[in-house]
């Protein structure tokens, strides 16, 4: 059996008080695309934001490639989150408006230390435009000149520039039009098959879940409710919560309830 990219155990995090993930245990593996479901306030957001140490969680376990990433200190740190990049929701707030598009593909090359050489950093940054749809010719203007889909490629090709193995993708279509959504789905399903990546793909919309992952787990009130595969949780769901979700998803016509997203 492929031993997973990775596995999370027991995560657990409470902010003032007030307990926000209880127990939370997952595994993507290699090439997996594993959408985590939930509605708003569910833990999504927190547990993406826990494994990618950007929050802190009270206990648990995060491994990625073997290695323990809540144990991990600065230095290892940064060379693990060379393996595991995010994309957030806004792509509005997500890219600094003060730099060029050449600049934030860039910078991630000349923190990690994976390419001194401007030139090559320069042509890695267009390379990565060109593989996320985007030209080369679009290097030197700032964030304010693209549109919301064009931004959210702006950060994908800034998510890939280190080569992570990893891809946490928060709500990453949650805020563009339904047209651009599906743009940006068809974009990630190419990349995840061309880059062999593995995607930890968090969203509130069941239909964006069942067009781009294989496996579901269904998040409620901190909790991890059901997990299993996309035809096992949308075929038969096993958990009321997980139904009550499903059949909040509108069907062409609603006397077949078997026709889903």
């Amino acid at each position: 059996m492929t031993e997973p990219l990775l596995r999370v155990t027991n995560l657990t995090k409470s902010f003032a008080g007030r307990r926000v993930l209880s127990g939370v245990s997952f595994e993507v593996a290699p090439g997996e695309v594993l959408g985590l479901v939930g509605e708003s306030g569910s833990g999504k957001s927190t547990t993406a934001r826990c494994v990618a140490r950007l929050t802190e969680p009270d206990a648990g376990q995060v491994v990625l490639g073997g290695r323990d990433v809540l144990a991990a200190g600065r230095r290892e740190l940064r060379v693990l989150r060379r393996d595991m990049q995010m994309v957030f929701q806004d792509p509005y707030a997500s890219l600094n408006p003060r730099m060029t598009v050449a600049a934030l593909i860039e910078e991630p090359l000349a923190v990690h230390g994976l390419e001194p050489d401007r030139r090559l950093r320069r042509k890695r940054a267009a390379d990565l435009l060109e593989t996320v749809g985007l030209s080369a010719e679009h290097l030197d203007r700032h964030p304010r000149s693209f549109s919301g889909g064009q931004r959210q490629r702006i950060s994908i090709a800034r998510a890939l520039a280190v080569r992570p193995r990893l891809l946490i993708c928060d709500e990453p279509v949650s805020s563009l039009d339904v047209s651009v959504q599906a743009q940006v789905l068809n974009l990630l399903r190419d990349l995840r098959q061309r880059l062999d990546l593995s995607i930890l793909f968090i969203a509130h919309d069941l239909a964006v879940v069942y067009y781009l992952c294989d496996r579901v787990a269904v998040m409620e009130q901190g909790t991890l409710v059901e997990i299993g595969t996309r035809a096992e949780v949308y075929g038969n769901p096993r958990h009321p919560y997980t139904r009550s979700l499903l059949d909040a998803v509108p069907v062409p016509d609603p006397t077949d309830r078997g026709s889903r997203p």
